[in-house]
């Protein structure tokens, strides 16, 4: 603490006692007293206690520090020097008034000065220099290290709260900072950048420059230090373990620990999941990241497995990045070879020749591919019947090829053989069965019964599949086989491939069909080659030759045929309002045979359209309507100028677009009406409609007339784009029907406008709210007359029925009567002649 003593401070209280303290609020009578004091500032006057009789000095006792005191004669309260907050923040005091014998007249009173801290400390860190180790991969914002520094102040106040930051980052490969320092616990942690770039491999070792201010680093004035803190990069303790490999069917007891991860962060809690959905993954994780197999696999089931481990801190939020496990299963022969097929069947033509492959007998193995586990082996058991040889057939031990081990085999001996094959791996063996038939070999070619069919004249208009002729071949092979089946094609004569010829597989007759339309323009004559074959490829040496090879004419005769559109169907698209003899398109046709081609139309009921007979140009005969007809068909006629039989037709249609050209109208689907009295506030809904497209009537308005009668009784509100309120304006209504005049226009271009005589009913109403009509029942009953009248006329209906009926039923009976007799004379009359 400062002291100041003699001649200075005795002119601070003189200068006091001399200015009698007026005017200041530091004086009072002797009492207690609390005072806050800030720490530094030198001498300086608290207060003044007055002296009240019959004291005549004050005395003061307690904490005083060397340097708190009061004058006895004044009761001035000083301090001679300065406080010190960091030694002493509170000095208890006691103050008495003394009598002029020293006797208490008053007190002792507390006195209590609390010493306000200034900011006179620096911050100091509690390390000349900070250690601390970061590992690769670390989550950003997870603190690896903290730095701490301490100031004297009141921590209280500014003065001691302290803001840490970086100052410099040695080195700075980047241009954001590596690493990031929480300002108020001085926890440092690796930034989004180096949590993804550091890695020990590039630079191991960082030096961080760490300032700390206090005043919360917020002023310009605050204290400063800083400190060096020395990183270390280390490896990741979380990667991925290499692929892991597991035998299958393992007899260990699970379940088994197959490997191990560790996060960057003690604590975390380790999880899996799955990349591909399974009904169950056999895999679990231990708290402490060991890895197991719950179970025996099976390779056959599945091969590979794929799952990702997570590290989870206690809020469930990822620590560090997935990690993909990959699990392999390694194969062990437990799967026996096994038959492709339950029986092999093998053809083999006669002529084969020893050596020749005729074959494959296929099996497959389950255990791994290209492994010995899969490796399979084959041999041939046994050979039924085992003549002319026991050996006739050499299997290749690892492809499974099957050859003739020496001769040809001849159908004569066997037509079949029956092979047992072993096939075998490193443990397992299993038979397949094997049949090898034995076919004849094609070596007859097919021969014509005719090597000339002649000709036939068709006429041009003959129907596509008529059959034109039947052709037959023979062929001496094995029947019902590839080498004795015929094939027939036209060899020549015909390059449009305009007939085709079909082949009855049992009994090898051919027959030639139409395949394309005919026409005499393009060809009149066609001369055939006709040639017969075998899917069966012929045996070496063998050739087809003249014997199978045939001619066939075919003459076309003209027909006179109708005209031919260029278009099947003629669309265009015009607008409802073009003018009458507007061009809307041209159709065409021609003749085949050349002849001038006359147009008409046919079904124009709306006789919209005509056509020029002679060009086929089509015009406009009266004004269209879209609204009577938007999609207008009919058709077109082409007749040959010199024979009007022959014609042909072609569809012609015309879409008619749409132009405003209908007014809006009121909907009728609903008598208007309201109640009778009119009570006020009634409104009912009326619909405008337009026969236009939608285009034009998607929105309309809705107005009364400019009539004062009409202004004055009705009133009308929009509702919609289609619908509007009317509402009467007044309850003076008669009960009888009035006609509301309503002004509608559409949206179109222009607009149409449209006066509707709205017919509005006033009328009494029934329990349902609806219009009621009195009958006129005189009218609705016939009178008496009338009733007598309708009577008699029905009798007299009845009455003439039933006589006819009566005098029917008596000239029946006449009848019947007089039949007899006439049989009984002409029996008579035949027996006389």
């Amino acid at each position: 603490m400062l002291k100041l003593c003699g001649l200075p401070f005795l002119l601070l209280i003189h200068s006091a006692m001399w200015l009698n303290l007026e005017g200041l609020s530091v004086s009072g009578p002797l009492k207690a007293m609390n005072f806050s004091v800030q720490e530094g500032g030198g001498p300086r006057i608290l207060h003044q206690f007055t002296l009240e009789p019959p004291a005549v000095s004050f005395r003061m006792s307690g904490e005083k520090a060397g340097i708190i005191d009061i004058e006895a004669k004044t009761g001035i309260l000083y301090i001679n020097g300065s406080l010190d907050w960091e030694t002493k923040h509170v000095h208890k005091l006691q103050v008495e008034s003394l009598d002029g014998s020293g006797s208490i007249v008053k007190g002792p009173y507390a006195v209590t000065i609390y010493v306000e801290d200034i900011n006179d400390n620096q911050p100091v860190f509690n390390q000349t220099r900070y250690f601390g180790v970061v590992r690769q991969n670390s989550r950003p914002g997870k603190p690896f290290m903290y730095v701490h520094a301490t100031d004297h102040d009141d921590p209280t106040t500014p003065h001691a709260q302290l803001s840490y930051s970086i100052l410099h980052h040695f080195p700075n490969p980047y241009e954001e900072m590596l690493f990031q320092i929480d300002n108020v616990t001085g926890a440092i942690s690796p930034s989004k950048t180096g949590s993804y770039y550091l890695d020990p491999q590039k630079q191991d070792t960082f030096t961080l420059v760490v300032s700390v201010k206090d005043m919360a680093g917020k002023t310009t004035n605050a204290f400063t230090s800083s400190v060096d803190v020395i990183i270390t990069v280390m490896e990741s303790l979380w990667k991925a373990p290499s692929i892991i490999y597991i035998k299958e069917n393992s007899t260990q007891v699970h379940p088994v620990n197959i490997s191990k991860v560790q996060s960057n962060e003690p604590g975390v809690i380790y999880a899996i999941f799955e990349k591909e959905k399974q009904p169950r993954l056999p895999f679990s994780i231990s708290e402490n990241g060991d890895i197991y197999v719950n179970e025996p696999l099976d390779r056959e089931e599945k091969d590979t497995y794929t799952f990702f481990v997570v590290s989870k801190d206690d809020k469930g939020e990822l620590v560090d990045k997935p990690l993909q496990i990959h699990i392999v299963v390694e194969d062990i022969n437990d799967n026996p070879p096994v038959c492709q097929q339950n029986l092999t069947i093998i053809e083999v033509q006669e002529n084969e020749i020893g050596g020749s492959n005729i074959g494959t007998v296929f099996a497959t193995d389950m255990d791994k591919k290209d492994t010995l586990n899969s490796r399979l082996q084959f041999h041939i058991h046994s050979q039924e019947p085992e003549f002319p040889s026991k050996s006739l057939f050499y299997i290749q031990q690892d492809t499974g090829t099957l050859q003739l081990s020496g001769r040809s085999l001849n159908k004569r001996d066997s037509a079949k053989y029956s092979l047992k094959v072993l096939v075998t791996d490193s443990k397992f063996e299993t038979i397949c069965d094997v049949e090898v038939h034995v076919i004849d070999i094609n070596d007859q070619i097919p021969i014509f019964e005719k090597s000339d069919y002649g000709s036939v004249t068709l006429a041009e208009n003959i129907p596509i599949g008529t059959v034109l002729l039947e052709i037959q071949a023979t062929d001496g092979d094995e029947p019902d086989t590839g080498s004795s089946l015929i094939i027939y094609q036209v060899e020549k004569g015909d390059p449009n491939n305009t007939f085709i010829i079909e082949t009855d597989s049992e009994t090898n007759r051919g027959f030639i069909k139409i395949n394309k339309p005919l026409d005499f323009e393009t060809m009149s004559e066609y001369n055939l080659v006709i040639n017969a074959t075998n899917p069966e490829p012929l045996v070496p040496n063998v050739e087809y030759n003249a014997s199978s090879l045939t001619t066939f004419k075919v003459f076309i005769t003209n027909v006179d045929e109708p005209p031919v559109f260029l278009e099947p169907v003629y669309k265009t698209e015009v607008s409802e309002d073009i003018p009458v003899n507007t061009l809307v398109m041209t159709v065409g046709a021609y003749d085949p045979e050349g002849d001038s081609v006359r147009y008409s139309l046919e079904g124009d009921v709306r006789k919209w359209l005509r056509i020029d007979s002679a060009t086929g140009q089509v015009y406009t005969a009266s004004p269209l309507d879209r609204e009577k007809e938007e999609i207008y068909s009919i058709e077109v006629v082409a007749s040959e100028l010199n024979n009007a039989a022959q014609k042909s037709k072609a569809f012609l249609v015309l879409h008619l677009r749409d132009v405003n050209d209908n007014p809006p109208q009121i909907a009728t689907d609903y008598p208007t009406f309201f109640c009778y009295p009119v009570s006020g506030g009634e409104k009912t809904l009326i619909q405008a409609t337009d026969a236009d497209e939608q285009y034009f009537y998607s929105k309309f308005t809705f107005s009364l007339a400019d009539e004062m009668n009409t202004r004055n009784n009705w009133e009308i509100s929009k509702f919609n784009a289609t619908h509007a309120y009317l509402s009467p304006k007044h309850a003076n209504f008669e009960e009888k029907t009035y006609e509301v005049p309503i002004i509608l226009n559409d949206n179109g271009n222009p607009s149409l406008e449209n006066r509707v005589n709205l017919k509005v009913s006033i009328c009494k109403c029934s329990s349902e709210n609806s219009c009621f009509i009195e009958i006129d029942r005189p009218h609705s009953w016939p009178t008496a007359g009338q009733a007598i009248g309708i009577l008699l006329a029905v009798l007299i209906i009845i009455g003439a029925i039933l006589a006819g009926v009566f005098c029917h039923m008596k000239h029946k009976e006449k009848n019947e009567k007089s039949h007899p007799k006439d049989a009984k004379d002409n029996a008579e009359l035949d027996r006389l002649a």
